[in-house]
């Protein structure tokens, strides 16, 4: 086997990230170099708390996790309570996290790395608002160069906003962070609403990961059990999507989706439009392509990877 790709997950967990997170350390694929919190979701003190629980869940209390940026670069931190609950993991009570976080702060931990391992080493995954990955950015900008990719969950253009009527709630949070990320020039893969919103729950998907009979198995159908409701009630449809697993799944079998390289600008100004991904889908600007904008998921695939991947844990 190839050696593993060397990973940083920045993530904000939420359900939908904490399966993410699972599906990462399931798979020999993928080396995990840590996990960088973020206010988004829920505050920083419980994204980072969440992200201790789902590291001893999956058995794997040695992944190292540095807590990061508390909120935004300009805005105040806007929060998700409403979809993900209180805890930002509700759905079911897992043992209070015994293992430690790290005493470097995320973006160090992000600067060094980056600055540590040659160039292409690293690919970055942000789960979450981009506000340490763009503050890494900034305060580091030689580290941009060394960066092999960004596949990030963030964004929407057909399926326009679910925080505001423009703008998908990531990007919306740190508009400013995602304004910075997209003009650095890394390599970006984006994983938007669009691509989300076709890997949808349904009874039988979140039955075959309660059926798994493990720990594991159970906890991401409680999850998943409980923040469908918020999604099936807004949009009527028949389950919820799992937004952040796509990004990790795209890690392990690219031939899942598919998409266009396009130009993808951030709205920082506009008072009906802040936050939104203005992906120019059907190349009517001249600005440079700047991101590979996903557009259609093999839901089929993407569930069944999930699944035979989650068992292993």
């Amino acid at each position: 086997m190839a050696q593993p790709r060397k990973i940083i997950i920045d993530t904000d967990p939420g359900q939908d990230d904490a399966v993410a997170i699972l599906l990462a350390l399931a798979s020999p694929e993928l080396e995990v170099l840590g996990l960088t919190t973020v206010a988004g979701n829920v505050p920083l003190p419980l994204t980072t708390r969440n992200a201790r629980v789902i590291c001893e869940l999956a058995g794997r209390p040695g992944t190292r996790i540095f807590a990061g940026c508390d909120r935004p670069l300009e805005r105040p931190l806007v929060t998700a309570e409403y979809v993900h609950g209180n805890t930002g993991l509700d759905g079911i009570v897992l043992p209070d996290p015994q293992m430690p976080v790290q005493d470097q702060h995320a973006v160090d931990f992000i600067i060094e790395t980056l600055r540590d391992l040659p160039a292409g080493a690293v690919t970055l995954c942000p789960l979450g608002p981009l506000t340490n990955i763009a503050t890494a950015f900034a305060r580091a900008p030689d580290i941009v160069a060394k960066v092999a990719e960004i596949v990030l969950m963030g964004g929407a253009y057909f399926e326009v906003g679910n925080v505001t009527p423009a703008a998908e709630f990531n990007i919306y949070v740190d508009p400013q962070a995602a304004e910075i990320v997209f003009g650095s020039g890394a390599p970006i893969v984006v994983m938007p609403l669009d691509v989300t919103h076709k890997v949808l729950t349904t009874r039988a998907r979140v039955e075959a990961f309660r059926a798994l009979g493990t720990q594991v198995g159970h906890a991401v159908a409680s999850w998943t059990d409980f923040f469908e409701r918020f999604d099936m009630a807004k949009y009527g449809s028949q389950g919820a999507p799992l937004h952040d697993p796509c990004v990790i799944a795209y890690l392990l079998n690219p031939a899942l989706f598919e998409g266009r390289h396009i130009n993808v600008e951030i709205e920082t100004q506009g008072a009906l439009t802040l936050g939104m991904t203005v992906a120019d889908w059907w190349h009517v600007t001249d600005r440079p392509a700047n991101a590979m904008f996903m557009g259609a998921a093999d839901a089929e695939g993407f569930y069944a990877l999930l699944t035979e991947r989650l068992a292993r844990l």
